[in-house]
């Protein structure tokens, strides 16, 4: 018998909203759904995504007490685009933090491609705080991952796309293509800065979903969001993580394996293919690994809109 095709949930408005002050940064957070539910905060992707009304709708709102925060620089946070003080540890910290001062014991950790490289190393880090975890898109930031998406990979399926995102880089230059945006992106020509950031999301945009949006490649575009996106990846991408070694997050799994977790991964995930979820769930052997045959990254494509909603309607039978 075919499954219903699971949707997101209603639209929702926060029921409760602020700013959370750590070293020069306000970092914006809100409270949606069910005071009284299961607590589960969401890790926006980027790094320098920043959150959005929509991922408030993979919860079911009377169940849960759902947190979002936009991650130091970008989305509501302020100050816009900075990577001051912007390092994985100090949204660890962030995130360790929000959890107490929302008096939350434990919560479910939601987080889709670099939300699943934060959501690894937060609960690494942070295991006791942590009931249940969901993850789409997998992302452990090790050279050959970022080597696929921004110097050889990706590149052969949208060669119109990387033509464009290479454009601005001097011939001599494309042997490095992240070094070369990041010196852009480090330069004094401000106006520069900004074409490169709008180029370097619109590249991410053209391939982050099985289906064309013309909506997304505008959102992608839209300078401000351009600028945080941009120069936050390209900042952490640049330093590695900022892990102390690149397989970090896949050979510390043993601090975690006890925790429930599911994996949703697209078969044709462009920006993060699926060898690294089929490596970290081959070390995670207690996860369970979902693999959408017809899907790409976007955590809104319907078979993993779908495989995520059930995933947090399965987990929300479990009360602390």
């Amino acid at each position: 018998m075919a499954h219903k095709q699971l949707k997101l949930y209603p639209s929702i408005e926060p029921y409760n909203k602020g700013f959370m002050f750590a070293d020069q940064h306000e970092i914006y957070y809100e409270q949606c759904g069910n005071p009284g539910g299961k607590p589960a905060i969401f890790l926006h992707g980027g790094p320098g995504g920043g959150g959005n009304k929509d991922v408030r709708r993979f919860f079911n709102p009377e169940l849960y007490r759902i947190v979002i925060f936009d991650q130091r620089g970008c989305g509501r946070s302020k100050p816009h685009s900075s990577i001051k003080n912007n390092t994985t540890w100090d949204l660890v910290s962030d995130i360790e933090c929000l959890r107490k001062n929302l008096d939350i014991e434990k919560w479910l950790v939601f987080g889709g491609s670099w939300g699943s490289t934060l959501a690894l190393a937060y609960a690494q880090t942070h295991p006791a705080s942590v009931s249940e975890m969901v993850l789409r898109g997998i992302f452990l930031l090790r050279e050959k991952e970022l080597n696929w998406f921004y110097q050889d990979g990706a590149s052969h399926i949208f060669p119109e796309a990387w033509a464009n995102f290479i454009k601005i880089i001097a011939p001599e230059k494309r042997s490095n293509i992240m070094q070369a945006y990041h010196e852009i992106f480090t330069g004094s020509d401000r106006q520069k800065s900004l074409d490169a950031a709008i180029a370097w999301s619109r590249w991410e945009s053209a391939c982050s979903s099985m289906d064309y949006s013309p909506a997304r490649m505008e959102e992608f575009s839209d300078p401000e969001f351009a600028l945080a996106f941009a120069l936050i990846e390209n900042h952490y991408f640049i330093n590695k993580g900022f892990l102390d070694h690149e397989n970090q997050l896949i050979n510390e799994i043993d601090k975690i394996r006890s925790i429930p977790a599911v994996i949703v991964q697209g078969r044709y995930d462009m920006v993060c293919p699926p060898e690294t979820a089929y490596e970290l769930s081959e070390s995670w052997p207690e996860a369970s690994l979902v693999i959408a045959p017809f899907s790409g990254h976007s955590a809104f494509e319907k078979e993993i809109t779908h495989e995520l909603v059930m995933a947090t309607n399965e987990f929300a039978k479990i009360l602390e």
